[in-house]
């Protein structure tokens, strides 16, 4: 693992470590009875680091598990235990860690303390921390930490001083060798033509050269410089790496910088906050950190020393939140499913014209792609049809807004039904490459299938989803959703209504930031099982292809796990869903599932991403109100943690 490198001279912190002579303080750590440890961020520290003033927190006013409205702002009990709202700064500490870190997009932050006794800091010496990373059998060195003492500071900027001084003397110029004024006179007494040029700016042939004066003008700039001074600079020039380290006993250590907190909390240590974003793989579970390091004087390493500590993360991720019951072939199974898929697909202002490039096409247009041939290499389920239905935003007349969804989906169905067709062609050629039947594979071997029949609909101007984002928009004041709203109900006629909103101060606002939320195509796939002839059938044998889901899911093989979960549309479709940033699928899903504490909390998770602070409060309470062990879960992933931060949720999950 490539290390960088933490460059600090810490002076004031060695100054002050006590009358214990160099030697003394040597000897206490080759015994070990003064070394750096390793400590997990927990609320053991408060005590012992100062208090850091926060800023005045947030309010929200949001709706409470029971129904009844509550004021989330800053506050305390007082002696009779009722909440009051205060104005006092809430001290709190830079240590903010568990021992349970959250993974997101296969990256945990492992954050703890390093904590450097008094006893080992001295003026005349370096420390050097390195943190040790142990994960699957492998090993590998963290960003070393360097503690640099007055005394070995001032050391340093002297060599360094004195090898500026050195390379002050190494003339750059070789010019400045030759002996301008002698040259000069020689010219002037032996060849007048050649030396009347010298204020002639033109430039100088060096066969003319030859012709006045008879030789080169290199020839004649050689003869009259100093050989022997050059010969001593070119020696010069050539000793500067052995000058450097001669001079320069121990340079500074070069790399990136690491910006991590510095923590002077107590008399006797030193506290240094240590954050490293590490890859998991799939299936990693924990994480472990040790300490190695060394003690420098100039140009000397006097020890090595080892930290006493060994601190394991436990990887937590959001697939914890699994249902891992057993999933059964439901007693009446519905022969026809139904699977759906929201994306974003930009078009040109008033054009129905299919740019796959354009702005976020590319990733939008690949996950459906992605979508579709998941599906067609699906076990289970075989489709039938994909309905595409397309909505536009209000700019425009209804009629014209209607066709032109119509010609969008029309065009985004079009070009999908190409891409579903070189898919199944690509499908069989390599069905029949697996048989060895060459070309003759699709019919032979059985892999022939039904046509997909596409469906293009119109869904006009989106304005449900419209009034849904102005509602929920922290950017638009509320004057300006009082003037939406005005002209929402106002005007029964849609054009009438958005010539009104042309009017208003927020339509700027509303075309750029929230029309291209309308413009959404949404896919319907109408699948079918494979092998069902009858519209349902009766069994009570164990569905292993959601037992694979299941297990991917617990894995965290994200992909495989959406892949094969998508048609089931349950609760553990959403995880995946999460897992894999499909905010919009898994939240459209949610909203159709029975509420539970799990569900909700997602909803709390999701809402958080997309900025909606309040509905997430609102959904996070209701988790915990059902289900006490999400108290503890909101601490483990980071969209949640913020949440109970800004508005310190532990007032209102913690029992009285």
């Amino acid at each position: 693992m490539k290390a960088a490198a933490l460059i600090g001279c810490f002076a004031v912190l060695l100054c002050l470590s006590g009358s214990c002579g160099p030697v003394k303080k040597l000897g206490r750590v080759r015994s070990g009875d003064a070394t750096a440890s390793l400590r997990a961020l927990d609320a053991d520290l408060q005590a012992s680091v100062p208090a850091l003033r926060l800023p005045p927190r947030d309010t929200l006013r949001v709706t409470g598990p029971d129904g009844r409205q509550l004021m989330i702002m800053r506050a305390v009990r007082d002696e009779n235990g009722e909440m009051v709202a205060t104005d006092e700064l809430v001290p709190a500490v830079v240590v903010a860690s568990f021992k349970h870190v959250p993974e997101r997009h296969g990256k945990v932050d492992l954050r703890f303390l390093v904590s450097v006794p008094r006893t080992m800091l001295d003026s005349r010496w370096q420390l050097r921390l390195v943190p040790c990373l142990h994960m699957m059998g492998e090993s590998g060195n963290l960003d070393p930490i360097i503690i640099t003492g007055e005394r070995y500071h001032k050391a340093q900027l002297r060599g360094y001083q004195l090898y500026r001084r050195f390379l002050s003397g190494i003339v750059t110029d070789g010019m400045q060798f030759v002996r301008m004024q002698d040259l000069e006179h020689f010219l002037e007494r032996n060849a007048p033509q050649l030396y009347a040029l010298k204020r002639d700016s033109s430039l100088v042939s060096e066969d003319l050269q030859v012709s006045l004066f008879g030789v080169t003008g290199a020839e004649a700039v050689e003869h009259y410089t100093n050989t022997i001074a050059r010969a001593f600079n070119r020696h010069k020039i050539s000793r500067k790496d052995k000058m450097f380290h001669r001079l320069v006993r121990s340079p500074f250590l070069e790399g990136e910088l690491r910006l991590d907190t510095l923590i002077r909390g107590t008399e006797d240590q030193v506290l240094y906050e240590y954050v490293q974003t590490v890859n998991v793989a799939p299936k990693q579970r924990k994480a472990q950190i040790t300490l190695d390091g060394g003690v420098y004087e100039i140009g000397a390493k006097l020890c090595d020393f080892r930290g006493p500590d060994t601190l394991t993360f436990y990887i937590s991720s959001l697939s914890t939140l699994c249902d891992k019951r057993e999933r059964y072939v439901t007693r009446v199974v519905e022969r026809r499913v139904e699977a759906s898929s929201v994306c974003w697909v930009e078009f040109a202002s008033g054009s129905s014209l299919l740019d796959p490039q354009r702005g976020n096409n590319p990733a939008e247009m690949g996950r459906i792609r992605k979508n579709l041939l998941d599906l067609l290499e699906n076990e289970k389920f075989e489709m039938d049809s994909i309905v595409v239905e397309a909505s536009a935003s209000p700019e425009g007349s209804v009629a014209l807004n209607a066709r032109l969804s119509r010609e969008r989906s029309g065009a985004v169905g079009g070009y999908f039904e190409r891409c579903l067709r070189r898919m199944r062609d690509s499908l069989r050629r390599e069905s029949g490459i697996r048989l060895g039947l060459g070309d003759a594979g699709p019919a032979d071997a059985g892999t022939d299938a039904a046509p997909i029949r596409f469906v293009t609909r119109s869904a006009g101007e989106n304005w449900p989803l419209l009034d849904l984002l102005v509602t929920r928009s922290e950017e638009l004041s509320e004057a300006d959703k009082a003037d939406y709203r005005s002209a929402r109900e106002s005007f029964g006629d849609p054009d009438r209504c958005e010539e009104s909103l042309r009017l208003k101060p927020c339509y700027p606002f509303l075309r750029e930031k929230l029309y291209p939320h309308l413009r959404t195509v949404r896919f319907s796939f109408h699948l079918h099982r494979k092998g069902m002839v009858k519209d349902t059938v009766h069994t009570t044998e164990p569905d292993t292809v959601y037992r694979k889901g299941v297990q991917a899911l617990m894995a965290r093989e994200w992909e495989k796990a959406v892949s094969i979960l998508r048609p089931y549309a349950d609760f553990n479709t959403v995880l995946a869903y999460c897992a894999m940033d499909y905010d919009a699928s898994a939240l459209s899903l949610l909203e159709k599932l029975e509420p539970t504490p799990a569900t909700n909390y997602l909803k709390a998770l999701l809402c958080a991403r997309k900025g909606d602070d309040a509905r997430a409060v609102e959904c996070y309470l209701k988790a915990c109100s059902g289900d006490r062990s999400f108290v503890h879960r909101g601490r483990l992933d980071p969209e949640i943690s913020k949440l109970i931060k800004t508005y310190q949720l532990e007032n209102e999950t913690n029992p009285d």
